[in-house]
């Protein structure tokens, strides 16, 4: 299974000459955005007694943060969480939230890697000028 999913080729999509970063911008949100979620979720965890409607309620906003740049594995890890959060298995929720970190900290660096190589290729329009 990838890493991403077909929202993220629909932001790529809406890049041009007008917003050339759009997408690295919208991701760089998600992350920071991400990080927070995950702080407040393993906080939320920690605390005594756990309270699963407050967790239930983190973890569907980092799965809609997560489905809005196609992050699949993250989106896919967070139902599992929920699923969890249901059974009220707190368990499950602290092993679903190291595979979430995981998952976050990999798509991370693949994202980063991925923009990097977009900045030494340059902008597209003189990649694809260049086959003419």
């Amino acid at each position: 299974m990838g890493y991403l999913d077909e929202q993220f080729n629909q932001l790529e999509e809406l890049q041009d000459e007008s917003s050339p970063n759009f997408v690295e911008e919208v991701v760089a949100l998600f992350f920071k955005d991400s990080s927070r979620l995950l702080t407040n979720i393993e906080q939320a965890i920690d605390k005594y007694p756990q309270d699963f409607y407050r967790l239930d309620s983190l973890v569907q906003q980092l799965k809609g943060s997560g489905s809005s740049i196609g992050a699949l594995r993250m989106k896919n890890e967070c139902s599992v969480f929920k699923a969890n959060c249901n059974d009220r298995n707190l368990d499950g929720c602290r092993r679903s939230l190291q595979k979430m970190k995981r998952e976050h900290a990999t798509l991370k660096q693949k994202l980063e890697s991925y923009f990097q190589l977009l900045r030494q290729v340059g902008p597209r329009d003189y990649a694809v000028s260049s086959r003419k």
